[in-house]
């Protein structure tokens, strides 16, 4: 099978990001005798620099990890919704979602403790080595890839009119950055600097100068700086300057924490995932809907099935995900279960959105979702957008009183909840060419030793909240994920973390970790992360083949991220997948729209095999930014 590059092959050391740069930055840390986690650290912080559109230090990472010998952890880089966001409050304010932008859709920050705290329990370098290459990248500059000046042309006039402070980063002299030139970013270069020399202190060992690093984020100048960005009105989609609820307390009493991963076990692989505070689980039990016997790969027949499991496990994610209830994952996964969820695929496509009753329990859906379900169920779909809807929520300006939103009485205001006009922001969309409007970050390692790490950087985008001036980051915005309906798992609750799109992965054989993959995406990423895996595990194909192949994409539940649409029967395919079979997914009732060649996906990945030692790496072509490296 044709592969834009070759699967990379060594003993050494192994990387695969979605930038360049974080690629050989990470390898640079490996070749200074770093292990996986002294890697993945610098490689996270470089991303925070050189893909400001996709992610921030004050936005959120799930990490997992699988130290040499030692059991797969989940570090949880996941900040709940401060002590103050309560439904109540953004009722008050007359909202029946969380704005997509703004510092009301401010989670505490959880990027950086997370970083943090692997560095400190599994790594061996110092604070300072890890953050030199961000710094340096910050400080005296980076070719800017060309979706930076995209997204920041989108807000071009929101920047110059109410976050000025942004435009002082990123519309420099009136000019989004180019390409031809260096884009800097000294305000953040000088907030890394100042943290390592608060942290700093004479014999003070490597894990101390660590937690008072965290310390100085959590309780100092950064603290506070961000508190104050919080009450800081500001325009948002809901075409209102608010505040946020941030507070000092909130950060002061938040950390970073490991979990016990949640697995399957797939024809004698067990994949690893995050818990139902992420989509992780839809991953999981998308194979646990597979029949024994499946379909060529590639066929018709074979992306119907897998379109088709995967409503079926969107629609659980929507009912029974969250952080605000237990979440009965047991049930979800069961044989019982999944046996009975699988007599719903027929051979047609189907338009709705059909949760199921583990346990017994009857499902609990928000308003908004059943209304967009309902809405959206009647609506013809041949005109649907071509993308899906997704991440990042691009903020718009307002004036002659339109809200910034889709429509002034649709989501975000009273009213009936609406659809998304066609070129909404979302993520990710997807144009002809394979570029995209922005969306997330991804990042897979594995060393000499045998350490793996998976990690999917998000939040804090550039487009998300306004720069903090003392800082050079914006806060985040995955609050906007959380529904403002009580008693459903993922109902705002503070302290209580928003059901999280980010989920990375760990693949194991015989107990033993032997492949990391991920993708940026939203929604859309444990849709493409499972036709990579079957790719591999059922289709025989390398790394590199694997993520090569065509891909696809349905958006048969609601998104999570602001405007929250739903697009019933959709399916995204790239042009590669051949007439013949969309005609034959299109005969089978899928509305079907064909997007670019290389317009679907964005995945990295790593692999080793424990009976010779051997690592391995591959990375998306799509948008011309993912690498890997290594020897």
């Amino acid at each position: 099978m044709f592969t834009t590059r070759p699967t990379l092959r060594g003993t050494f050391g192994m990387v695969s990001s979605t930038h360049w740069l974080a690629s050989q930055s990470a390898m640079a840390v490996l070749e200074d005798g770093g292990n996986a986690f002294d890697a993945a650290v610098a490689a996270g912080f470089v991303l925070h620099v050189v893909e400001p559109h996709l992610n921030g230090p004050a936005g959120e990472v799930p990490i997992l990890l699988a130290p040499a010998g030692g059991e797969v952890r989940v570090l949880c880089g996941q900040g709940p919704a401060p002590a103050g966001a309560d439904i109540a409050h953004y009722r008050g304010l007359g909202l029946d979602l969380v704005p997509g932008t703004g510092p009301l859709a401010a989670a505490v920050p959880g990027a950086f403790d997370a970083w943090m705290v692997l560095l400190r329990d599994h790594g061996t370098k110092s604070l300072a080595q890890v953050l030199r290459y961000a710094i340096e990248y910050a400080e005296n500059g980076h070719p800017p890839v060309a979706r930076i000046a995209d997204t920041v042309e989108t807000v071009r006039e929101l920047f110059e009119t109410e976050w000025t402070s942004s435009a002082e980063i990123y519309l420099k002299d009136g000019r989004a950055p180019s390409g031809t030139g260096l884009l800097r970013n000294p305000a953040l270069a000088a907030t890394w600097r100042r943290i390592l020399r608060e942290a700093a202190a004479p014999g003070r060992a490597r894990e101390a100068e660590i937690d008072a690093a965290r310390a100085v984020w959590r309780e100092g100048f950064v603290a506070e700086a961000l508190v104050a960005q919080a009450a800081r009105p500001t325009m948002d989609t809901s075409g209102r300057r608010n505040t946020g609820t941030l507070a000092a307390a909130d950060l002061a009493h938040w950390s970073a924490r490991y979990e016990a991963p949640t697995t399957y076990d797939w024809n004698g692989w067990t994949l690893c995932k995050a818990g139902g505070w992420s989509q992780g689980p839809a991953f999981l039990q998308q194979l646990a809907l597979l029949p024994e016997e499946l379909p060529p790969y590639g066929s018709a027949a074979y992306v119907h099935l897998l379109v088709e499991g995967g409503k079926l496990a969107m629609a659980d994610r929507e009912a029974w995900y969250g952080d605000a209830q237990p979440v009965p994952l047991d049930d979800l996964l069961s044989c019982d279960y999944n046996e009975g969820r699988r007599e719903l695929v027929g051979e047609r496509a189907s338009y709705e959105l059909r949760p199921g009753s583990p346990g017994g329990r009857p499902p609990r859906l928000s308003a908004h979702a059943r209304a967009v379900a309902v809405g959206a169920a009647a609506r013809p779909t041949d005109t649907a957008p071509a993308a899906g809807v997704g991440e990042p929520t691009v903020a718009r300006h307002t004036r002659h009183g339109d809200p910034g939103g889709p429509t002034a009485t649709g989501p975000g205001h009273r009213g009936a909840p609406t659809a998304a006009r066609h070129g909404d922001p979302g993520e990710p969309t997807v144009a002809s060419d394979g570029s995209t409007r922005g969306d997330t970050c991804h990042l897979d390692i594995v060393d000499r030793w045998g350490n793996m790490v998976a990690a999917t950087p998000s939040g804090g985008w550039l487009q998300s909240n306004p720069v903090v001036p003392e800082l050079g980051f914006p806060l985040g915005t995955r609050l906007q994920m959380a529904w403002l309906d009580p008693g459903l798992p993922n109902s705002l609750t503070p302290g209580r973390r928003p059901r999280t799109t980010l989920t990375p992965s760990l693949a194991l054989r015989d107990g033993v970790p032997v492949l990391a993959f991920g993708t940026p995406g939203g929604d859309q990423q444990d849709q493409w992360q499972l036709h990579f895996f079957l790719a591999v595990a059922y289709g025989g194909l390398g790394l590199q083949e694997a993520i090569d192949a065509p891909n696809w994409h349905q958006d048969s539940f609601p998104g999570s991220f602001y405007p929250r649409t739903m697009l019933p029967g959709s399916l995204t395919v790239e042009s590669r997948i051949g007439a013949a079979t969309v005609e034959a997914l299109r005969a089978r009732g899928h509305a079907v729209t064909v997007g670019g060649e290389w317009s679907e996906g964005r995945l990295c990945a790593v692999a080793r095999d424990p009976a010779t030692g051997v690592l391995s790496a591959a990375a998306n072509p799509r948008g011309m930014q993912g690498y890997a490296v290594g020897r």
